[in-house]
């Protein structure tokens, strides 16, 4: 989900549930299950109980975004919004706390918050492309990138803590989960991906160890890939901004292996193990995090990765691909 997708204004629309455009990537992803389906045929009331409870004038939804129904929308008062109504799961339960927390601070302002359709009202950023389509950086080093990330890590890291009361998933709890799955999928797929036995429990065990040695607890973004750091140039300088958390409370290591992976494709350079060495130090110089630690949880989520995609998505291919890269890893988390 991007929170901006090209210029086009909101246009008004007749009060009242009607048709609502669903992009083919929700259809697809959350209209697969008996619950997602159900909650499709809700929509159109959930867009216009969130155009009526904040008189918005909404434009066609965007057409990416694989959890949540997005479209741009002018408030009553004229402010340039986007409204993301997000099919419940457990992964996007924190979000509006991790955007009260980040907003004006490395997240997108957050106007308001309907819980109870889950619903947010987001300030729109602009230009709001994504990282890896930003034409200035692309024409200088991925290192460049990597440390434009690595300083809004710091700043979303050095958030405050959630006030009581708004509770978010630890780190530790979802990676005791991950580590059970690793188990369970290596012994029923692991002989048909050639999964080294040694790196699967290796995996399993940093899942279980490595939120018990943490030095710190932050609310960590769970999800910062290129796609969701967007160009924000609202004060007149440009800044960047993090949309789409999945947040938790733990390590703040946990969060730069999305960017460390997705940019600048280092496992296609000729020394993978030395370009993602010399990242990972930039990375974690930026933040102030151990890259030794940052290269254990790379490990154990890109095991954790391949299983899952041999395991949902039957991609033999690809997950044989990402327990290779696992051994890369594996070999800087030291």
């Amino acid at each position: 989900m991007t929170i901006d997708d090209g210029d086009a204004e909101p246009r008004s629309r007749e009060p009242g549930p009607g048709p609502v455009a669903v992009s083919e990537a929700l259809a697809r992803e959350v209209g697969s299950t008996d619950d997602g389906a159900a909650w499709l045929t809700r929509l159109p009331t959930l867009v216009d109980r969130a155009r009526t409870r904040w008189g918005l004038r909404l434009g066609d939804p965007f057409p990416d975004g694989a959890a949540a129904w997005t479209a741009p929308a002018r408030t009553r008062d004229g402010e340039d919004a986007v409204v993301k109504i997000v099919f419940p799961h457990e992964e996007a339960a924190g979000e509006a706390t991790a955007l009260r927390l980040w907003s004006g601070r490395g997240g997108p302002e957050l106007i308001d918050h309907d819980p109870e359709s889950w619903t947010l009202l987001l300030r729109r950023v602009r230009p709001g492309h994504g990282l890896e389509d930003d034409r200035a950086l692309l024409e200088r080093r991925p290192e460049d990138r990597l440390a434009v990330a690595g300083e809004l890590l710091g700043l979303l890291h050095a958030a405050p803590p959630p006030p009581s009361g708004d509770s978010l998933v630890t780190l530790a709890a979802h990676a005791e989960r991950l580590a059970t799955l690793v188990r369970e999928r290596a012994q029923r797929h692991g002989p048909a991906l050639g999964a080294d036995p040694g790196l699967v429990a290796e995996a399993a065990s940093l899942l279980e160890e490595l939120p018990a040695t943490a030095g710190s607890a932050v609310v960590v973004h769970g999800d910062l890939n290129p796609g969701n750091v967007l160009a924000d140039d609202s004060t007149g300088a440009r800044t960047w901004v993090a949309i789409d958390p999945k947040p938790m409370v733990g390590d703040p290591a946990f969060d730069p292996w999305p960017l460390l992976t997705q940019v600048g494709e280092p496992f296609r350079e000729e020394s993978p193990t030395a370009v993602l060495r010399s990242r990972s130090r930039l990375v974690s110089a930026t933040a102030g995090l151990d890259p030794a630690r940052v290269a254990a949880w790379a490990t154990a989520r890109t095991v954790e990765s391949a299983l899952w995609r041999a395991a949902e998505q039957g991609d033999r291919t690809r997950a044989a691909e990402e327990l290779s890269q696992a051994r890369t890893w594996s070999r800087l988390a030291v």
